[in-house]
C-alpha cells in the first residue's frame, strides 16, 4: 500500500486506461450478426450451405464402389498385426460369491466365550 500512496497519480492513471481499454473492447463488437438468414434475391429460398449440400449429395452420388482395390499390389502387401482371441471357459454367475469349499464355519466355544454377553 505504501507504493500506491507515493505514486497516486500513475496509479489512477492506470485505473482509468485499464476502464477505457475494456470499455473499447467491448464497445467495437457491435452486435453479432444473425444466427438464421435467408435467401430472397434468389427466389428459390435455398442458402448457400443447402447448395453446397446438394453439391456433396451429387458428388456422393457419382461415387462407384467395385471390388478392384482389393486386387491391388498395394493392398495384398498389407499385413494383419493383430493377435488372436483365445476363447477362455465362462466364469462363476456371481464371482464375489464364496466358493462351496471355502464356506466354514468360524465360531468357536472360545470365540462364543469371548464375546458372550455378561450377565
Amino acid at each position: 500500500m505504501p507504493w500506491i500512496s507515493q505514486h497516486k497519480g500513475m496509479f489512477i492513471i492506470g485505473i482509468v486506461v485499464l476502464v477505457a481499454a475494456v470499455w473499447f473492447g467491448l464497445s467495437q463488437g457491435g452486435g453479432t450478426p444473425p444466427l438464421l438468414t435467408t435467401d430472397t434475391v434468389s427466389g428459390t429460398g435455398t442458402g448457400g450451405a443447402e447448395q453446397g449440400l446438394v453439391g456433396t449429395l451429387l458428388a456422393l452420388r457419382a461415387v462407384t464402389l467395385s471390388g478392384t482395390i482389393f486386387t491391388e499390389p498395394a493392398f495384398m502387401s498389407l499385413q494383419d498385426f493383430g493377435t488372436t482371441i483365445v476363447p477362455e471357459p465362462v466364469g462363476r454367475d456371481n464371482p464375489f460369491a464364496p466358493l462351496p469349499s471355502q464356506i466354514v464355519s468360524t465360531t468357536t466355544a472360545r470365540a462364543a466365550q469371548i464375546f458372550a454377553p455378561k450377565r
